[in-house]
């Protein structure tokens, strides 16, 4: 790394914005964010219940995420010879085994559980689960059940954790039905019984000479909305994100005609491309559902794995006939990462084209006014791949996307820390002669309308304690970085989507405990701004270049260490400034210079995002260390101010027309 202006360092850069000669217009759209199925991010973080496998199924992770469950939970290793499927538990071990798995009798998908009880003991199974008790004590549940002997009672309880003996909360159900029969109860907590973090066991039990077949539990706290935690639904809305793209991995094998219908009989299947639990609980309307809630547009990646034309185009018109006013015209994506091979049927790279002109045809037969997205290449091996799907017909899309999925692999041998995180800060400024070069080929290829699309973006680290990583301070500097980025290409970008609107840069959820990463609070500051038409801005802050750095883009040049973007907001009263100081160590003073635009008096909004050095990040025990810290300060037309060291700040100066 070297730094190619450092005589500037100790004077206050000048920065200065005026208009620019052509007008650009930032699209909302380059701050969507992303949903996909991918660890917790529905089931056990957007999705309210609390149980996990609640048809008790084989088969629902993959050899290796089993193994590492059992090496983190060695109980549920010794429930396994017992015939309890994952993470399921028998109540008393010492019982010994008075539980057998039942395939081809369920009332969901393929298994349920026989409970048999004994004469004057109590038998039961149980789950470690965890609850919102910081907000609510009221729980909600249903059992599918079906009587076959003895006592037809069922207890239903919350009990702590790892001391069967304590009932917390208990409730019973009579169910004398020798025919599958769905039951509900409810369970309240007192306040302080349980502590935030801390986790109870739910427990299934039978008292007497009793046998029962159990099958699809499910609990909920009772301020769940629609099925979703109001929790997250509340951080996932004062995000701002115009747009949520449903897809990911997971999309080459998803069909979707598993995620609609009654929830108590949509099948749980393994998630192929994660190798975790697809419940199909939380579908195309639940998703629907969710963009409505927090004010975004659908954009779905269609199936371009195992789907077909027909069944891309199905989907297609029962979105239409679903959301909002039935007339289409919403953003599609014709399958992800189809260059990859571990994409579950991915096409031959001589084939990928005919699949995206065979799937565009049938999406415009049903809907014309459709927008299409069609799988681009990623990092330096776009043209081949481009090339092939520039060469369909003008009308098969609009888009082409590619994504930004960067780590902290670097070519310098031997490469120091320091090193790694500037070159993961400098990537965003070097993506933009990427983004111009994807351009001309689309130009050669007589395709000038195409735009592209930044369908997932992130920066990750394998060593967190090291390297920035999307979920410390580090991923907020590239998050601001990247979007600074965005909007100065945003005549050639018009769609971008964060990964992911929860977990990764967004949302997360332990423990029932429901927090924001860094990167979001950058997201959402920059969201909220409204910036929309591109001002010009020059700046003299010092710069760095970076030499064998991220394989991807290892040569990088003249990154600057305060990074600014200027903007007029979409109601045109403010000039919005969106700032990135990637100096680790040192604040960076500055002259902002507006007076070649008129501006309004009065007190202008700082919003930034700073901490505690690169590596900070919020946790469920420390949900806030790194948060957006608004406050208002008098701005003049040449106005000093000192950007912290390593932060993210956005300015909303008052403007007059």
């Amino acid at each position: 790394m070297s730094e190619s202006s450092p005589g500037l360092q100790d004077k206050p850069i000048a920065i200065r914005v005026s208009r620019p000669d052509t007008p650009q217009e930032i699209a909302p759209t380059l701050f969507g964010s992303f949903l996909e199925p991918i660890g917790h991010s529905i089931y056990g973080g957007l999705w309210a219940n609390v149980v996990e496998n609640p048809s008790f199924e084989e088969g629902l992770w993959s050899a290796e995420n089993l193994e590492t469950l059992w090496n983190s939970r060695p109980e549920l290793r010794a429930a396994s010879s017992l015939g309890l499927p994952a993470p399921w538990e028998p109540l008393h071990e010492s019982q010994g085994n008075r539980y057998s798995p039942v395939r081809g009798d369920a009332a969901n998908s393929t298994q349920s559980i026989l409970l048999m009880s004994l004469p004057g003991k109590e038998v039961g199974i149980l789950e470690q689960v965890y609850l919102p008790v910081h907000r609510e004590l009221k729980f909600s549940g249903s059992i599918w059940l079906k009587h076959i002997d003895g006592n037809n009672a069922v207890k239903l309880s919350l009990r702590r954790h790892a001391h069967p003996a304590e009932v917390l909360a208990s409730s019973i159900v009579v169910a004398p039905s020798e025919t599958w029969a769905k039951y509900t109860f409810h369970l309240e907590l007192n306040p302080g019984q349980v502590a935030p973090l801390e986790p109870v066991d739910l427990v299934i039990s039978l008292d007497g000479d009793a046998r029962v077949l159990v099958d699809n539990i499910g609990l909920n706290p009772d301020d769940a909305v629609d099925g979703m935690d109001p929790d997250v639904l509340t951080l996932a809305r004062e995000l701002h994100s115009p747009a949520v793209r449903f897809g990911g991995n997971f999309t080459s094998a998803y069909n979707w005609h598993d995620g609609v219908g009654p929830l108590d009989i949509r099948v749980s299947k393994l998630n192929l491309a994660w190798g975790i639990p697809e419940y199909n609980t939380f579908g195309t309307l639940e998703f629907l559902r969710f963009c409505e809630l927090i004010h975004a547009r659908p954009q779905i990646a269609l199936n371009l794995g195992t789907g077909t034309p027909r069944e891309a185009a199905e989907w297609v018109s029962f979105v239409n006939a679903h959301w909002e006013d039935h007339r289409g015209g919403l953003t599609w994506e014709l399958g992800n990462e189809l260059w990859g091979d571990y994409q579950v049927g991915y096409p031959a790279p001589t084939l990928a084209a005919a699949a995206t002109q065979a799937n565009s045809e049938a999406v415009r037969k049903v809907d014309p006014s459709a927008r299409l997205i069609a799988t681009g290449g990623d990092a330096g091996v776009f043209q081949d791949w481009n090339a092939q799907q520039l060469a369909t017909p003008p009308d098969t899309f609009n888009y082409l996307s590619s994504h930004f999925i960067m780590s902290e692999d670097v070519l310098l041998p031997e490469a120091t820390n320091e090193f790694r995180t500037m070159a993961l800060l400098a990537l965003p400024w070097g993506l933009s002669q990427r983004i111009r070069d994807m351009k001309q080929q689309a130009i050669d290829a007589h395709r000038p309308k195409v735009q592209f699309a930044f369908t997932e973006w992130l920066m990750g680290a394998n060593n967190l304690h090291a390297a920035p990583n999307y979920s410390n301070l580090g991923g907020a500097l590239f998050a601001g970085g990247f979007l600074n980025a965005m909007m100065r290409n945003s005549d050639v970008v018009s769609i971008a989507n964060m990964t992911g609107i929860l977990e990764f840069g967004g949302i997360w959820k332990k423990r029932e405990q429901v927090y924001a990463s860094s990167a979001y609070w950058v997201l959402r500051s920059y969201a909220k701004a409204m910036p929309r038409t591109l001002l010009k801005v020059e700046s003299t802050s010092p710069t760095f270049n970076i030499s064998k750095g991220v394989t991807q883009l290892p040569e990088i040049k003249g990154a600057p260490y305060l990074d600014v973007v200027a903007a007029l907001s979409e109601d045109g009263s403010k000039i919005v400034l969106l700032c990135v100081n990637r100096n680790l160590t040192r604040p960076e003073s500055a002259v902002i210079d507006v007076s070649f635009i008129a501006v309004e008096g009065g007190p202008a909004q700082v919003t930034t995002i700073a901490g505690d050095g690169i590596l900070e990040a919020n946790d469920e025990y420390n949900p806030s260390r790194v948060v957006a810290v608004t406050h208002t300060e008098r701005f003049t037309a040449k106005h000093p101010y000192t950007f912290p060291n390593a932060s993210v700040t956005v300015i909303e100066i008052p403007f007059k027309k």
